[in-house]
C-alpha cells in the first residue's frame, strides 16, 4: 500500500503500520469495503452498522479514518489485517463480478444522451456508489466530464472561438459518453480528455 511506512510494527502483527495522518488511495477504500462486506456476510453485525462503516470507508480521507474501522472489526491490532488486504485477490476479483455494476457503471455514462448529464452521474454515485468502488469510480468521472462541459457551454459563447467550439465539444462529449458506457460494460476504467476533475 502507498501510504505504508516501515516503522512502527505493533506486537505480534506482521506488516508495517500505516501512519494516521497520509491521505488514503481508493484502493486503500476499497480494501477496508471488501473486510466490511466480509464481515456483514458472516452475519458480525446488523444492515445499519453495516450502512455506517460503508459510508465511513468511503468518505475516509486519512489512515486515522479507516483504522477505527478496522479496530472494529479485527481488535486492537488490525494493522496486519488491512496490509493483508493488500495483496493482489484471485484474478475472480479483478473489477466487479456482478453484472448489475457493470451495468450500473455503464449508466453513468450513458445517461448523458438522455438529457440528464449531471443528475444522472450524481444519483448513481449516491445510491450504487455507496456500496461499489467500481460504479463509484465510473460515476465521479461522469460526473466531472459533463460539469465540465456545462461549465464550457455557459463560459465559450463570451468568445468567437468559443462559439465555434462548442458545437465539437458535444458532439465530442456524446461521443465520449458512448465510450465511456462500453469501457464500464467491459470492466475497463475510463477517463475523460481535457476534464477538471472538482469532485473525488
Amino acid at each position: 500500500m502507498a501510504a505504508m511506512t516501515e516503522a512502527p510494527t505493533p506486537p505480534g502483527g506482521p506488516g508495517p503500520v500505516p501512519e494516521a495522518q497520509l491521505r488514503v488511495t481508493n484502493q486503500d477504500r476499497e480494501h477496508v469495503v471488501e473486510h466490511i462486506q466480509a464481515a456483514y456476510a458472516e452475519g458480525r453485525f446488523d444492515k445499519l452498522e453495516f450502512d455506517d462503516r460503508l459510508e465511513r470507508a468511503m468518505t475516509a480521507r486519512t489512515h486515522g479514518d479507516l483504522m477505527p474501522i478496522m479496530t472494529e472489526l479485527y481488535g486492537s491490532r488490525p494493522a496486519a489485517h488491512l496490509h493483508q488486504a493488500a495483496v493482489p485477490a484471485p484474478p475472480k476479483h479483478h473489477g466487479p463480478t456482478e453484472s448489475n455494476e457493470r451495468l450500473g457503471a455503464s449508466a453513468a455514462h450513458l445517461v448523458a444522451l438522455i438529457g440528464f448529464p449531471i443528475i444522472g452521474p450524481l444519483i448513481l454515485l449516491l445510491t450504487g456508489g455507496k456500496t461499489s468502488p467500481y460504479i463509484r469510480r465510473h460515476a465521479l468521472e461522469s460526473l466531472n466530464f459533463h460539469l465540465t462541459v456545462t461549465g464550457a457551454t455557459f463560459l465559450l459563447p463570451f468568445t468567437i472561438v468559443g462559439v465555434i467550439l462548442l458545437p465539437v465539444i458535444w458532439i465530442a462529449a456524446v461521443i465520449l459518453s458512448i465510450a465511456g458506457g462500453v469501457a464500464a460494460l467491459s470492466e475497463n476504467e475510463f477517463r475523460y480528455p481535457l476534464t477538471v476533475r472538482l469532485i473525488k
